[in-house]
């Protein structure tokens, strides 16, 4: 079964980054099935959302750091396309979710490197691999780094390792996957104005003007600079960007 539509799924969606993926992926006439770990009502709106504009939607509850459940969430998201969808396969992957983690290395016990690992790493390593097989040729994936592994913020280690090894996953991505036309980049934002990690740099005027400082666009970033990025990723239009990185900073430190 085909659907005339392109699918993307986006880890992560119903709130901050995701959300404004999932609805510039929508503007570019993408369907979109979203994933949601707590938020169900904000899930929703999302999904609302989308449908107002015209785009089928969907919403499924995902831990990306519960690796065991993957292969459930995968029989899900296969009846989901066949009932929702009218298909069995989807057209990109967006892998969004995380979670904020910040302390310094001295302070890092196994249990919080752990978690940041399964979330940020170990998760999207494995639901790439269980998604390959409902993936079109000819799609794409974009996983979400961050800017931390160009520039090296005091709390952020174990984070920032993990999108490290994010952004060399990427890469093999594009060489093991080349022979069936699926792309696979990397964005990495830079601090972004969302309730990420708490909404720790919103609540700080001091790190706001901080980050102003040394970004050459002078601000911040909102969570509507990045989702167009995306979007762009898995159109026609970036059909031949393969295996980049792509920072989303305003020229953070540039």
């Amino acid at each position: 079964m085909e659907s005339k539509n392109k699918i993307a799924l986006v880890t992560g969606g119903s709130r901050g980054l995701g959300k404004d993926m999932a609805l510039r992926l929508a503007d570019k006439g993408i369907d979109v099935i979203i994933t949601y770990n707590t938020s169900a009502d904000e899930a929703q709106k999302v999904v609302d959302q989308i449908k107002q504009g015209g785009r089928k939607a969907a919403a499924l509850q995902l831990n990306t750091g519960e690796i065991k459940s993957f292969d459930t969430f995968i029989e899900k998201v296969k009846e989901l396309l066949n009932a929702e969808f009218g298909t069995d396969r989807l057209d990109f992957l967006v892998n969004n979710a995380g979670i904020g983690g910040y302390k310094l290395i001295e302070e890092v016990t196994e249990d919080f490197f752990d978690e940041l690992l399964n979330v940020h790493y170990k998760g999207v390593y494995f639901l790439t691999q269980k998604t390959l097989p409902v993936m079109n040729d000819g799609g794409g994936i974009v996983n979400v780094s961050s800017g931390l592994t160009r520039v090296s913020l005091p709390r952020s280690s174990a984070y920032a390792s993990m999108k490290g090894a994010v952004e060399v996953f990427t890469r093999y991505l594009a060489k093991e996957l080349g022979a069936r036309g699926i792309r696979a980049n990397v964005i990495a934002p830079g601090a972004i104005l969302t309730d990420f990690g708490g909404g720790h740099l919103r609540a700080s005027e001091q790190s706001q003007k901080m980050v102003s400082d040394i970004t050459a666009l002078g601000r911040p970033g909102e969570a509507d600079d990045i989702g167009g990025v995306v979007a762009f990723l898995c159109t026609d239009d970036a059909k031949w960007v393969n295996g980049q990185r792509i920072e989303v900073s305003g020229g953070m430190l540039v």
